[in-house]
């Protein structure tokens, strides 16, 4: 009789199991979020600001009770191949919802892995034009991949009109990684656009470097702004090469205002970097942490996890928000398909207008770009702050 009673628990407990979706705890009114980003590796700072700024929504989200949100993050390393088995990992564990990648190269790969999944994404931070168009041919938008953030061509766009109205009359020197995507295109459309606001472009220098985490000197860069005698000097790049730049223009006597883009956000994070060279430094971001808005975000991130919420975080946090939104207005139910659910968020996403604490009245076009105003901050005492 024992033998028979554990067999009947065994399976008992078995099938639990498997209509839990394994180690699950996810329950049918439980709408299930995945997110892929490199939550170890040289870009880990974005990848965990993101895991933990949707995790503050997330929480807020089922205390409020409108909808209940189940959420699970897949390191990818900032790896596009990495990405693709992060993302067969979440659809086996029954991601219904996606928040898509932190990265732009993981995005690329695994926006044409959703839109073939027909599961609607909302990207916090995959700011390349190709994630919501296919092979970045903006006749060809996926219709089910919409981003958070800014597209890079809005940024570099934005950039130069900020400069226009706060730097007029200054020599701008500008400093790319022509091996990156993403400085390139944010680059080209500043360079157009500085055209056309009638910025004073005095120097442009390069460097390839894919990773862009390893190119040691900047001295030839550095020394062609210096020389021309450029008073600002535009970065589009991410935080590491910038924190060698800024070290650099220290050795070499070097004093300029410095405007970067939201892949420098996390340079007061570099390991070893001395935090008042980047006193002074600009970047255009939709959030600013000592605004009136962000306060209950920032001080609930702060207390959890002992540090001020960066962008990335923070796009995180209005991405669930957003979805949240969505869910509820739209009357979804947790046994919708995906792609019923797919159907539902894009058509709630075109309609509605999400306020945010990376924005106001936020709306998104059917191409899934969002449109947004864009903020700068300035680094003031260690610390980010609006600057107007």
């Amino acid at each position: 009789m024992k033998k028979v009673f554990k067999g009947a628990l065994a399976l008992a407990m078995a099938m639990s199991l498997a209509a839990c979706g394994g180690s699950s705890s996810s329950s049918s009114d439980t709408f299930k979020i995945g997110a892929i980003g490199p939550l170890t590796g040289s870009a880990a700072i974005y990848g965990k600001a993101v895991q933990q700024g949707a995790q503050i929504a997330i929480d807020e989200v089922n205390e409020e009770g409108k909808v209940k949100l189940e959420f699970k993050m897949e390191d990818d390393e900032a790896d596009p191949e990495k990405a693709q088995s992060a993302y067969s990992s979440l659809k086996d564990w029954g991601m219904q919802v996606s928040l898509g990648t932190t990265t732009s190269g993981s995005g690329i790969e695994v926006s044409k892995l959703l839109n073939e999944d027909d599961t609607f994404a909302l990207t916090p931070s995959a700011s390349n034009t190709e994630v919501v168009f296919e092979g970045g041919d903006e006749s060809k938008a996926y219709g089910n991949v919409f981003q958070m953030c800014f597209t890079d061509p809005n940024q570099g766009v934005a950039s130069a009109d900020y400069m226009k109205e706060n730097f007029a009359g200054k020599k701008i020197a500008v400093i790319y990684n022509n091996a990156s995507d993403y400085s390139k295109t944010i680059y080209q459309k500043f360079m157009k656009q500085a055209e056309t606001d009638g910025l004073n472009i005095v120097a442009e220098t390069s460097y390839a470097d894919a990773k862009d985490d390893t190119v040691v000197d900047f001295s030839q860069q550095v020394a062609a702004a210096k020389k021309a005698g450029a008073e600002v000097v535009f970065l589009p790049i991410y935080y590491t090469p910038a924190a060698k730049i800024l070290a650099e223009m220290k050795n070499q006597s070097y004093s300029a205002t410095v405007f970067g883009v939201d892949g420098m956000d996390g340079i007061l994070t570099v390991e070893g970097f001395d935090k008042s060279l980047a006193e002074g430094v600009y970047l255009l971001t939709p959030f600013a942490a000592d605004e009136d808005d962000s306060k209950d975000f920032v001080e609930a991130y702060e207390e959890e996890y002992g540090e001020t919420p960066n962008q990335f975080a923070a796009d995180a946090y209005d991405a669930v928000k957003a979805i949240a939104q969505a869910l509820a207005e739209g009357n979804a139910t947790a046994d919708m398909s995906n792609s019923e659910l797919n159907e539902l968020l894009t058509k709630q996403f075109t309609s509605m207008t999400f306020n945010g604490i990376t924005g106001k009245s936020v709306t998104w076009k059917a191409t899934g770009e969002v449109s947004k105003d864009p903020k700068a901050v300035v680094i003031k005492d260690g610390a980010y702050v609006a600057a107007e």
